[in-house]
């Protein structure tokens, strides 16, 4: 009984080989490949060729133009609208930046010169300073070089009765132009 297993196990062993040994082809061989390759290459060209003529043709240029076929065209039918579109070689990090500096105005840069009035001065120190109400009333102190009024205003001068302010304005032809206000200390009626 062992010698019909031993026989049985040996004809097993053979069969396999046999059938394992034979070579199938799974897909197509080397040279078929290749000849497939070679045809879509050629079907490639022609359509990267047709495509050419057309696109030459909607620009009204002849097919063998040298623009319509040299290497690294640009276009070809797209155009680029940048309205509305942030430039892209511009940092948003600054732009940012600038965006966080218009917000973070003081309240005097809140309200227009015509709106705040000079209260009062001391002009017996180093720094000069002045004492500016804003329209509810609130008091500020300021010196020279603090920002005031809406249009990027700065204080240049303090004297014994009078603010001046540099102001830069936008003027209709588009070009920034200053303005030297004068804010006076206004004189109370009576004695």
């Amino acid at each position: 009984m062992s010698s019909l297993k031993w026989a049985t196990a040996l004809l097993a062993l053979l069969v396999l080989g046999f059938v394992g040994c034979q070579k199938k082809a799974v897909g197509p061989s080397v040279a078929e490949y290749q000849k497939q390759r070679a045809a879509m290459i050629e079907k490639h060209k022609t359509e990267q060729v047709g495509t050419q003529a057309i696109a030459a043709v909607q620009r009204e240029e002849a097919p063998g133009d040298a623009h319509a076929s040299s290497f690294g065209t640009q276009g070809q039918g797209v155009l680029y609208d940048p309205v509305g579109k942030r430039d892209p070689f511009r940092s948003f990090i600054l732009d940012r930046l600038k965006e966080m500096d218009s917000a973070a105005k003081g309240p005097l840069e809140q309200f227009d010169l015509s709106q705040l009035s000079v209260n009062g001065i001391v002009w017996l120190t180093e720094r000069r300073r002045a004492l500016i109400l804003d329209p509810s009333g609130q008091g500020y102190i300021i010196q020279e070089g603090d920002p005031i009024g809406k249009n990027d205003g700065r204080v240049i001068a303090i004297d014994d009765n009078v603010v001046v302010v540099r102001e830069a304005y936008v003027d209709f032809h588009g070009e920034t132009t200053t303005k030297e206000i004068e804010m006076r200390v206004r004189q109370t009626e009576g004695g």
